[in-house]
C-alpha cells in the first residue's frame, strides 16, 4: 500500500528513509532505549510481531553488532533478511513457535522480549483496545516461556479505559512496570509502550501456551483479578526524560479507567513462571 501525503510529511517517516529503516517505528524502540537502557547487558533478544522488521533491524544493530549478541524474529509473515537476525516464521501463541527460539538461544533464556504489534484497526475503540490487550497477553504468555528471571519486556499497549487492569496484570510478572510514550509516536494516537523490568513471576507458576494465560471473573459489576501466589508489586514509578511516562491509572484522554477496585481480586489461572533448569520449552 502506498504511503499517504501525511506519511511523507513525517519528519520520522522521511527520518527513516534517510537512514534505511524499514518504518518509522524503529525510532520508538531507538527512544524508549535512551530512557531505560533497553540493551544494557543484553546478548540474547527477541522480537515479536515483528513484520516488516524495523525493531530486529534496532536489535540487529544495537545486540547483533556486538559479535556474541543473538537476536529472533518472530512472524507470522515471512520478512525480507536482515543480518544477524534469526527469523522465525511462526504463530507466537504456539509451544512450537518458544521451543525454537529456545533451541536458537542453545537452550539460554532471552535477556529482553519486544512487541510492537497491533491488529488492524477496526475504528471501534473498545474493540481495538480489547484486540491490543489480547495481542500484549498473548506476547507476555510466549516470553513467560523464553524470558530470563530478572529480563525485560517492552510491548505496545492502548491507553484506553481497562490500562489500569493491564498494569496489574503485568505487575503479577514484574517488579516495574511503567508506561512510555517516545517523542516519535504520533500525539492523535492513544498507543504507548509497556516497559516491564524484572521478570519475577509468582511462586509456582509454569508456563503453558495451551491455556491462557490470564482467566477473568465479574462480580458485583466489577472486573476482579487475583493470583494464585502472594506476589507483592511495587507501584508504577516515573522517571524525568524526553519520554511521556504515566502512573498507573493514567487512561486516555487523562480518564482514569472506570469501575475498577484500587486493589483486585478474584481469579486468574496459573500463569507461566520461568525456570532456569530445565528450561520449560524444552529441546
Amino acid at each position: 500500500m502506498g504511503r499517504t501525503s501525511k506519511d511523507k510529511r513525517d519528519v520520522y517517516y522521511r527520518l527513516a528513509k534517510e537512514n534505511g529503516w524499514r518504518a518509522r517505528s524503529a525510532f520508538k524502540l531507538l527512544q524508549l532505549d535512551e530512557e531505560f537502557q533497553l540493551f544494557q547487558g543484553v546478548t540474547r533478544a527477541v522480537d515479536l510481531c515483528a513484520a516488516p522488521g524495523s525493531w530486529s533491524q534496532v536489535l540487529s544493530q544495537k545486540i547483533g553488532g556486538q559479535g556474541s549478541g543473538h537476536v529472533v524474529a518472530v512472524d507470522l509473515q515471512a520478512m525480507a533478511p536482515l543480518p544477524g537476525v534469526l527469523q522465525i516464521q511462526g504463530d507466537i501463541t504456539q509451544l512450537s513457535t518458544a521451543q525454537e527460539i529456545i533451541r536458537h538461544f542453545e537452550g539460554c533464556p532471552a535477556d529482553l522480549v519486544v512487541c510492537d504489534g497491533a491488529p488492524d484497526v477496526t475504528g471501534l475503540h473498545d474493540v481495538d483496545e480489547y484486540m491490543q490487550a489480547q495481542l500484549l497477553l498473548a506476547a507476555l504468555n510466549i516470553a513467560t516461556h523464553v524470558l530470563k528471571p530478572g529480563g525485560c519486556f517492552v510491548a505496545k499497549i492502548f491507553r484506553g479505559r481497562d490500562v489500569t487492569l493491564i498494569y496489574s496484570q503485568l505487575r503479577v510478572f514484574f517488579s516495574s512496570v511503567l508506561c512510555a510514550k517516545p517523542r516519535s509516536s504520533r500525539n492523535s494516537s492513544i498507543e504507548a509502550f509497556a516497559v516491564c523490568r524484572g521478570y519475577d513471576p509468582p511462586e509456582g507458576f509454569l508456563p503453558d501456551l495451551t491455556k491462557p494465560l490470564l482467566d477473568h471473573s465479574y462480580a458485583r459489576g466489577r472486573l476482579r483479578v487475583q493470583v494464585y501466589s502472594a506476589h507483592a508489586a511495587p507501584h508504577l514509578s516515573t522517571v524525568p526524560g524526553g519520554l511521556h511516562v504515566e502512573e498507573e491509572g493514567a487512561a486516555s484522554q487523562g480518564d482514569s479507567a472506570p469501575g475498577l477496585p484500587p486493589q483486585h481480586s478474584g481469579y486468574v489461572a496459573p500463569a507461566p513462571g520461568c525456570p532456569t533448569t530445565p528450561h520449560p520449552a524444552g529441546l
